[in-house]
């Protein structure tokens, strides 16, 4: 079990996807979930700050997450979705829904539900969020946080964007990432924030592949590869 938390533009999804496929692990990207009750929120047409009524979608809303690595699929009511909450209304509105108390209540449950499961199914997972090593699994035996500087995450953010067909700007990202960082940090229930005992990796000067073999590393150390690759040959 390998706990990767961080704020957004680190490469954390990127990273953690690569990684769980290295290590042949299941893998859980705790973001996407928060994104797709964001999603069905704004379907109903719900007030952002009508925290009931943001918790009663919650409750309701009927979505899967697959923990493939190689093809996690999002579903919401059996649509696929997995583009449509890395939009930018999603994206805006993703915090303020995710900050709400009985939203992170019922998806941390669920989070727990499916780390057990693909822990006991293949013997280990990556999952990726922001208060993964704090607040979902605080045992995990391996927290990284990631970080990069804001003007390094912002190009990264803008650059997705460029590439997603989305129009954007250096400085419109810039100021997404600052107001994403500041709602997350601040919000009362799981700010984002690292575990006392997480190791800090600094991705802003790192390629991908650089970042890969770190963490590879950080799991040998820690004794998880024959955990996850003995799952793999089960």
């Amino acid at each position: 079990m390998i706990a990767l938390d961080g704020p957004s533009g680190t490469g954390k999804t990127t990273v953690a996807r690569k990684l769980a496929e290295r290590l042949s692990a299941g893998y859980l990207d705790t973001g996407a979930m928060y994104r797709v009750i964001t999603l069905a929120v704004l379907r109903a047409g719900t007030d952002l700050a009508d925290s009931a009524a943001v918790a009663a979608v919650a409750g309701k809303a009927v979505f899967a997450i697959g923990t493939t690595p190689g093809r996690p699929a999002v579903s919401l009511a059996g649509e696929d979705v997995a583009a449509e909450i890395r939009g930018p209304e999603v994206s805006h509105a993703v915090s303020p829904v995710s900050a709400v108390p009985a939203v992170r209540e019922l998806l941390v449950a669920r989070q727990r539900r499916i780390v057990e499961d693909v822990v006991a199914e293949v013997g280990g997972i990556v999952v990726e969020g922001r208060d993964i090593g704090t607040v979902v699994t605080p045992d995990a035996p391996l927290k990284v946080f990631l970080t990069a500087s804001a003007e390094i995450r912002a190009a990264r953010r803008s650059a997705q964007d460029t590439a997603a067909g989305r129009d954007t700007t250096h400085a419109a990202a810039l100021a997404s990432v600052d107001r994403r960082d500041k709602l997350d940090s601040s919000r009362a229930t799981s700010p984002l924030k690292p575990a006392e005992d997480a190791v800090h990796v600094d991705t802003s000067e790192l390629q991908i592949d650089q970042v890969l073999v770190a963490l590879t590393e950080l799991a040998r150390k820690r004794g998880l590869l024959s955990d996850c690759t003995a799952g793999a040959r089960r």
